[in-house]
Order: structure tokens, then sequence, then C-alpha cells
């Protein structure tokens, strides 16, 4: 399902170029008649008529929420419906409701690049259900997108959930209890910052090493769970960070990511996390055999099939 979030991040015409943005057709239209049912956060049941669509942007708040009003520059974790609308014709294209290794709820930015799903979201709240219905001028344009199967005349029927936002610099809140250290790396952190890793001289443990840095009081997270967390990553050989998810002084659109527990990740965050509680920060210092060693490493980011990795956990929430 990584798909759909990447989807809504490809390079769109902007809204300011488009005539009558935010419009809404009249009752005879055949977009304005397209309909959803079901419960949030349920898989919903979308009604399209068997007629051509027109070129006018519909969209409705389905069911309304009662949460915080979304913010300009967070992400949003939502359950995601897309269906493609062409002459009498539509087709399911994705849903995060679908079983399987990588579905669940994506994140999403509240500032999408879609200028018709833009003003479908303007000014909603958390817990509510969007329905959009886009024609190419307020989707992908001319040009489609080809690896969704979306062509340049397609009209898109979009349900959104809108489940949790998140700021981009989103951390766990609770006191440091422990910050590792001894033969392990010593963790230190600033409030809504990147923590710092600092790797020992000594040779890494040989199996998996979980450390809860941060106890949180939050649920359990189990295998099959979809988790939103943040993230820094560091190569015990180098000592140098390979990845992070916080917004820092090297990477300043940072932001929280999503993923499937046993599904989207290396070995050791599967092995690791489950149990973990929702609200804790834990480093995990993953042996090569659980890392990226079976795939012969990751010459992109400096990782040898031989590298252990050290990583410190922000568990947001899960889903």
């Amino acid at each position: 399902m990584q798909r759909i979030a990447a989807s809504l991040l490809v390079p769109l015409i902007a809204c300011a170029a488009l005539a009558g943005c935010g419009s809404s057709g009249g009752s005879g239209d055949a977009n304005k008649t397209v309909s959803v049912s079901g419960a949030f956060d349920t898989a919903p049941k979308v009604t399209i008529p068997a007629q051509a669509p027109s070129s006018t942007l519909a969209y409705q708040t389905a069911i309304k929420g009662t949460g915080a009003a979304l913010v300009a520059g967070d992400v949003t974790l939502a359950n995601v419906v897309l269906y493609k609308w062409s002459g009498t014709k539509h087709s399911l294209v994705e849903s995060t409701f679908t079983p399987g290794e990588t579905s669940g709820p994506q994140l999403i930015p509240t500032n999408v690049p879609l200028p018709g799903l833009a003003t479908a979201l303007k000014g909603e709240h958390v817990g509510a259900r969007i329905l959009a219905v886009l024609p190419p001028k307020y989707a992908y344009g001319k040009s489609g997108y080809s690896s969704i199967g979306i062509t340049g005349t397609d009209t898109t029927v979009w349900v959104i959930d809108l489940l949790q936002q998140f700021s981009p610099g989103a951390s766990v809140s609770g006191s440091q209890t422990s910050n590792g250290g001894g033969s392990l790396p010593t963790v230190t952190a600033k409030p809504g910052q990147q923590p710092v890793v600092s790797v020992p001289k000594n040779s890494p443990p040989k199996k998996l090493s979980v450390t809860t840095l941060v106890q949180g009081t939050g649920p359990e997270l189990t295998t099959g769970q979809t988790v939103v967390a943040q993230y820094v990553g560091v190569n015990w050989r180098t000592g140098k960070v390979f990845s992070a998810s916080w917004p820092s002084a090297t990477q300043s659109d940072g932001e929280p990511f999503a993923f499937k527990l046993g599904g989207e990740v290396i070995t050791g965050w599967n092995d690791g996390l489950p149990g973990v509680r929702v609200g804790s920060r834990v480093m995990l210092v993953i042996p090569p055999a659980l890392g990226y060693g079976p795939s012969g490493g990751q010459a992109s980011a400096g990782i040898k099939a031989t590298d252990t990795l050290v990583f410190v956990i922000d568990i947001l929430a899960s889903h």
C-alpha cells in the first residue's frame, strides 16, 4: 500500500491555475451522484453511476469529524480507497482495507499536492470521512499516473478516513529512564529533537538487543498492526547516521512514517518491536543477519552485509 502515499507526492499542476477550484455541480451532475456508506474506519461501500463523469469537482463530508482540525504541514494517518472512473465503467485501484502483507492505513500530507483533494480536505477534522470526485485537471492532469493505472482522462474517486494527525517533529513525551550505555550505545536527546547516538569502541552484541529508553503507557504493539514512528538509524561500524525520519539540521523535510509490523521492515524491527508499548522510545541493536546482511547490505546507505545497525525509535501510535 505504499503506492497510495507515493501517488500523492508526484509533481502536479497547481490549484491556482485551475478555473473554479473547489466548485460543486448541480443536482443533475453525475459526479454529485457518487455516494458512500458504511461506518468510519471500516471498508466503505462506494456507489458510482454507470454513466460518464462530468468535469466538475465534487466532494462532501460523509462523516463529520470531532477531533482536531487538520494543520497545514502535518501528516495524517488515514485509510484510503481509490477508484478510477472512465466512461460508464469504474474499478478499484487501491484500498488500505484490503488484507495483505503491506495493507493498512497510510500517512498522507495535510497539504496534499492533488488540488482537488486539498480542497476537499481543507478545514476537516480528525474522525471525518471524506468523499471526493476528482476530474483529471483536479488530480493527475493530462499525464495521469501510470504506476497506479491512472490515465490522463480518468476521473478518480477517493474515500479518506482521517484517523490521527502528527506534526513533522512529533516525539514521545515521557521521561527518559535509560540512556543505554555500557557496552551498548549511549543515547542523548532534547525534547522534540532527533536523538544523538554515540557508539562505544567495543564490538557489537551478536544477538538482537532491545533497550527501553522511555517507557510508554499505551497498548502493546502486535504483529500485523500499522505503526507510526520516528527513528534514527546509526551504523555501529562508522558511528554515523544513515537514515532518519526526524527533521534535523541536515534534513528539514523529515516527518513520521507508517509501516506494517511484520510486513514492511527489516527482521530486527519485526522481532524487536512486538510487545513495546505506544509512547515508548526504544533502542534496537540489530546484528547483520536481522538487518541488511541477507540482502548483501545497502550500498546506497553505506551499509555492508556485515554491519550491525543501531535504531532509536519513538512509537507514536498503532492502529
